[in-house]
Order: structure tokens, then sequence, then C-alpha cells
């Protein structure tokens, strides 16, 4: 029976309207009743601590929680790199190239300078490019370019884990990662740079043909010398047209992409060697991939030796030393690199005083107008270097030469001539500070400014075991200066007067490798320091006049050295990019330093350097004579700032120095030479302390 819903229609079972439930046809028709699964998180939960074991295996996973946990890693890390992937765009413009612009140097008031730039870089067609010079790039960077993805994942890991460990990422990456990085992006080699390199490689890689790839970036690297490009380079090296480079050349050329400033003969002996080597390898490379053959291969066994780098014009007299000396502490002393340099857009705030540059370079004029070339052979290949640093290590002048473009070696920063006896401060100050042994194994003896030496001429120098011999079979002597005997002297005096004999004798009692400890706590380099026999106490060691006068800043500071920098600010496009600078650190107690300063202070009033009052009562310096009379100095310094001079001869064909005997016409039995003093006073006159 069923009835119709009033209202709506619905019907209803006879059944329903007594309150009988009707049964489910499973159970109708006997089959088993079926419940929806219910959801057991605490099921899915791995069993971790495994349960069942003991000791450590219960902290071991089992293989396929191992396996779960490397498919979970695996996929979020496939979901994030394909998120990445999809994101990444190719960008619209190539970076800064669109923008070269010079580099500009400022005084330290603000002033300008000079400029250097702008870039010199020249696109040029691939098809210009010999096919044998392209195969050179190829076979140095990546001979599986016209193969390859644009990426290769070998390379990336390599250039990843050199990251993590802090080593060079150079050769990670193939061509067309290495285009993506000149032409989109940055030098900066971090993670997140290098995986957005990779991905727009693989999508230029798909949109652009292996050939413009190349053009691309070839046309895009540095090569060094301030080129981009190798058609710059072409001429920059070589002087000719790209098209006409052979492979010997183009193997050159090649080996620069690994890093000019290794590469570049011009920079110095060591880049001589490797670019050599590197030269040697890329020519062999090609002949193993089929692009050389043997026969060409073996008429190259002379290297192709690129042409000497031009100067600029607007770098004359000392601008280009200055310019130099600051473009090397950005390279030493900051982030950016030289290709990045290159490019130009920086500001680079020196640390160098116009009016103290050129007081320097009068000064040093003044002292050249004695001499005469053309009618004394002794006044020939006269050398002078000078610099001043004040006491917290701003070099703020310096003398590298005659003229830049005439002599581009900086003589401020030789490391060839000798200190002779502007060395022994350093002596004085490290037997005040740590005292003297004359017996093996005794305990050390102070000693004061009033300790008295041997100060006669010819005096045999001891050790602890008896006389020093050396390798001819001598017993060493100390020689003064004109064969003066001076008798019972004190350590003070014996600084003032330059007396070798004591200087030499307490050196040795001190301790050679003490003093040497000093010198290079007060700013002088290791590598310039000379041999450890008992001459050494009396200046053979070679430091730069830059060195020597900070470490005489050293004295002047009452103890505390800062380290010599030439820039004290740096800006690329107005934004500040950090540069590292010295902070000042305690070298000699205050006592000591004080010391040394009287001993500085009494050889200007009435000692060796009286010459130097003329530069104001506040005067402190030391002569030095180097050995041989090869070479002259006079370094010193009044109130905050320090100055150091040196003059020697070089021949110019075997680089050896040569006897001042008889320069500026002085007899040729004087040993020495005035023009030293006579400069660094007549600059210390002018620009004070």
């Amino acid at each position: 029976m069923v009835e119709r819903d009033n209202g709506t229609g619905a019907h209803k079972s006879s059944a329903s309207a007594h309150g009988r439930r009707r049964r489910p046809p499973a159970r109708r028709f006997g089959l088993p009743r079926l419940r929806p699964p219910r959801f057991d998180a605490a099921r899915l939960r791995p069993a971790y601590p495994r349960p069942g074991r003991t000791g450590y295996r219960r902290w071991v996973p089992s293989w396929r929680q191992a396996l779960g946990l490397f498919g979970l890693v695996f996929g979020t890390l496939t979901a994030i790199v394909m998120i990445l992937y999809a994101r990444t765009e190719i960008p619209a413009d190539l970076n800064a190239f669109a923008t070269q612009q010079d580099n500009v140097y400022y005084w330290a008031d603000g002033t300008e300078m000079a400029r250097t730039g702008p870039v010199d870089r020249q696109d040029t067609a691939l098809e210009k490019v010999p096919e044998k010079v392209r195969w050179a790039a190829l076979a140095a960077e990546n001979e599986t370019f016209y193969s390859d993805s644009g990426v290769s994942p070998s390379g990336m890991m390599r250039a990843v884990t050199r990251m993590v460990t802090g080593g060079d990422t150079q050769g990670g990456s193939t061509i067309t990662q290495q285009y993506v990085k000149n032409a989109y992006l940055n030098q900066q080699q971090t993670f997140s740079r290098k995986l957005t390199e990779a991905f727009i490689a693989i999508k230029l890689d798909n949109r652009m043909s292996k050939d413009d790839i190349l053009e691309g970036y070839l046309n895009t690297s540095w090569f060094g010398r301030g080129t981009y490009g190798i058609a710059r380079a072409a001429h920059a090296y070589y002087d000719k047209d790209v098209s006409q480079l052979n492979a010997s050349e183009g193997a050159f050329l090649a080996s620069l992409l690994k890093g000019a400033a290794l590469y570049d003969p011009a920079v110095g002996a060591k880049n001589h060697e490797r670019a050599v080597e590197r030269w040697k390898w890329i020519l062999d490379r090609m002949v193993s991939t089929g692009k050389l053959s043997a026969e060409e291969r073996a008429r190259y066994t002379t290297f192709p030796e690129p042409k000497a780098p031009p100067k600029p014009v607007n770098l004359t007299g000392q601008t280009g030393y200055l310019v130099d000396t600051a473009r090397a502490y950005v390279s030493a002393h900051t982030n950016v690199s030289d290709a990045d340099f290159d490019l130009g857009g920086y500001q680079i705030r020196t640390t160098f005083e116009k009016p103290r540059v050129e007081a320097l370079a009068k000064a040093v004029d003044g002292a050249r107008a004695h001499l005469d070339p053309d009618e004394r052979e002794a006044d020939q290949n006269v050398r002078i270097g000078a610099a001043s640093v004040a006491t917290d290590g701003r070099i703020v002048a310096l003398y590298g030469g005659p003229d830049y473009l005439k002599q581009g070696f900086n003589d401020a920063n030789s490391t060839v001539v000798p200190a002779g006896g502007a060395f022994t401060p350093f002596v004085y100050a490290a037997a005040l500070r740590d005292g003297i042994q004359r017996e093996r194994g005794a305990t050390r003896t102070p000693v004061t400014p009033a300790t008295l030496y041997n100060g006669d001429n010819k005096v045999a120098i001891r050790t602890p075991e008896g006389p020093y011999w050396d390798r001819s079979g001598k017993i060493v002597k100390a020689l003064n200066d004109d064969s003066k005997s001076w008798g019972r002297i004190t350590l003070k005096e014996a600084v003032a007067q330059s007396v070798n004999s004591p200087m030499m004798q307490l050196g040795m009692d001190v301790g050679l490798d003490r003093v040497s400890r000093t010198a290079v706590g007060a700013g002088l380099l290791p590598e310039s320091l000379g041999p450890q026999v008992p001459a050494f106490s009396l200046g053979t060691s070679t430091p730069s006049a830059i060195r020597m006068a900070g470490a005489y800043a050293t004295f002047a500071a009452k103890g505390m050295h800062s380290e010599p920098y030439s820039v004290g600010s740096l800006r690329r496009n107005g934004d500040a990019v950090e540069v590292e600078k010295p902070t000042a650190e305690r070298a000699l107690p205050a006592g000591v330093a004080t010391s040394v300063d009287d001993a500085l202070h009494e050889a200007v009033k009435r000692g060796s350097a009286t010459a130097a009052k003329a530069a104001g009562p506040d005067a402190a310096g030391k002569t030095g004579t180097g050995p041989d009379n090869k070479s002259a100095w006079f370094a010193g310094y009044r109130g905050k700032v320090s100055t150091a001079v040196s003059l020697t001869r070089i021949d110019p064909k075997t680089q050896e120095l040569l006897p001042l005997d008889g320069l500026g016409g002085a007899p040729k039995t004087a040993t020495g030479s005035p023009y030293p003093i006579d400069i660094w006073t007549a600059c210390m006159a002018k620009t004070g302390g």
C-alpha cells in the first residue's frame, strides 16, 4: 500500500508509515555488511625508534624508512628546481655593457686626480674570427660545446664544491653558462647566482643557435688590459685585426679566458711562465680533439709574445704611479674582480694629498738637478723612490720615478735597495724589548739606552760559542764608517752616530730571529728581509720606501702600527663598496718606541743626520748606506707623517745594483749620498708633519 504525501508529491511506503525500517539490500540477501575505512594517523606514522630492537639498532632506520625519506627529499628538491626553472626568465637586456663608464680617481681632498677607461670593447661577427682561433677557445674552456645542453652537471658540482670549500670556481661552467654570466648576470660566486645561471643557460641553449652563443661569448669575455671581446683583445695584445690571428696567437688569447690577471705576461715572470704552460696545453688539446693537425702544431714552438701594454696618456708624471698603487689596493682589499673593475663606474677616493705629492716630486727634481749623466758616468741610471706614510697608515705621497709614461716601474715600491744603517733602529728596538743573551741557555739580560758596547773599528763579532767564522774561514769583523773607533759607547749614541760595530754585535746578542720579528711587526715585509748573518743588522734587507716609511711611523706612533693603505673609500655609481681598512695594532711597547724615538731625534740634533735640522725642530730620522756603497737612504718623521727616501743605481741591462762612488761629482772614496736626506729635508720643511 502506497500513499502520496500531501503537498510534496513524495511517496511513502506503508511500512515506513507505521515506523518500521527497511533492511539494507545487503542484509536482505545475506551479504556481509561493509563499513567505510577509518583514517588512522598512528598507523601511517613510521615506527621510530624501531620497536622490538635494543641498543643502537633502535635508531637505525629500516630500508623502507630510508627509501621513503630519500624519496621525500628527492621529490621535494625536484619540485623546487622545477618551480625555480619555470620562474626563471632570460633577461631582456644585457648587463652593464650598455652603461660602461670611466673609473675616476680622486685626491684625498675629493678633487679629481685622473680617469681611466672607458672599457675597450667591440663586437665582431663570428665568421670574422678564424675557425682555429674559435676552437682554441673551445679547447680551453668547453670542447663539448656543440654537443652539450648548455650546462655541465659535473662542472656544476665541482663549482659548488669549490665554493663551499673556498676554492676557485673557474672552469665549472660551459661556454653557454659563462656567456650568461658575462651578458646577463654578474661575477659573484654564489650558489643562487650559479643556479640562475644554469637555468638561463638551458633556456638560452634551446632558443639560440650554438654559433650565436659562441659569438656572444667571444664578444663579452674579459681578456684583460681593459678589453672585452676578442676583437679588441687582438689589437691590445698583437696590434692586429682578429681575422689575422693564427692558431698560436689564438691559443694565447684563449689562455686569458681562465683569468687575464694571472696569464698576461706583462704583469710579471710568474704570469709569463703560467701563460706559456697554458698556451702549450691548449695547442696540444686542439690536436687531441682533432681541430689542429700534428704538423701545424709542430710549427708552433715559440711562444707568441704579445706587445707591451700602452700607458694611458693622462697618467703623466706621478699620477700613473698613484693610480697603479690605488688600483692594486682595490684588487687586494675588496671583492671587486679585475674584470668587473674594468667595466668602470667606480669612484676611488685615494689617501694621496696633492700638496705633499707635488712637494716630494719638487724635492726629488731639485736633487736630480745636481746630476749630470751626460758628463759623468757615475750619474747615470740613478733610481730614486720615496713615500710618505701617516701614523694611521695613510700613504699621503709617493715618488715612483721621473715620469710614469717613461718609466712604468714604481721605485717607491721597489724591493731591491738595501736599507743599510736605516735598519739599525729595529735592532735597537728588539734589544730594548727582548734583552740580550751572550751565553747559550743563560737568562736574557735587559739592556737600556745607556748600556755600553765596544764601538771600535774591526771588532770581532762573537756568538755564545765564540767568534763568528764566515764560510771562507775568516772571523767576521765590523767596519765603521771612515774606519773610526769610538771606544765604549752607549747604544743610544751608537744609533744616533751610525756606529756599525755595536749594532752588529747587538744583533747577534739579541738574536737575529728576534730582530726579524721586530722589523716585521713594525711594518717590513718578511720577504724583503736579508739572510740572517751578522751583516743582517747593518741593513742587508731591501724594504720598499713605502714599507720603510710605514715602519718608521710605528716609532712616531709610540709603538702602534697600521698597515699602509692608499684607498680611503670606494663607490660605484654613488653606492658605497666595502674596502678593507687597517686597524692599529701594538707592535712595540710604548717605552721601547719612545727610546727609539729619542735616539732618532738625537741623530738629527747632534748625530749623523744633522742636515735634517732644516726640516724643523721636531725632525727625527736615520741615514743609511748599503753594503758596498750601492744604496743610500734617509728615513724619518715630523709629527704624524713619516717619509723614506731611497737612492741607488741600477744597470738597465742586468738589473744589478751599481756603486754610488763619485755620484754627483763627490770623491770616489765618499760613502753614501747626501741626496736622500736633502730630498727628505726639502719635502718635510715644506709640508710638515
